[in-house]
């Protein structure tokens, strides 16, 4: 009896395997999440393929804003690859990017 369960159970959990390692996950668009991104002041690039924190703490110092909410901004970025402006300087918008990979 006991045989029989652990089998069960063992053709339950590789059933379960193989169809969740199938299956994998949707996305909409293929992104590079490895946590960097660039900075962008106007159109020009101030740091490229640099770590999420360190873009927060730059962009938030020009920007005169608190870091972790840039933080937040950064990871979003990454993310979604999509483009976020921090804030308005007399440059241009300060802007985080997803990097190219």
């Amino acid at each position: 009896m006991t045989s029989t369960l652990k089998r069960t159970a063992f053709c339950l959990a590789a059933t379960t395997a193989l169809v969740t390692g199938v299956a994998g996950t949707a996305s909409a668009q293929p992104v590079d999440q490895d946590g960097l991104v660039n900075v962008n002041v106007g159109d020009v690039t101030i740091l490229e393929d640099v770590n999420i924190g360190v873009a927060a703490q730059l962009a938030a110092q020009i920007c005169g804003v608190k870091v972790g909410p840039v933080a937040v901004l950064g990871t979003a970025v990454d993310r979604s690859g999509d483009t976020r402006t921090v804030c308005e300087s007399d440059q241009g918008p300060v802007t985080l990017r997803q990097n190219a990979g």
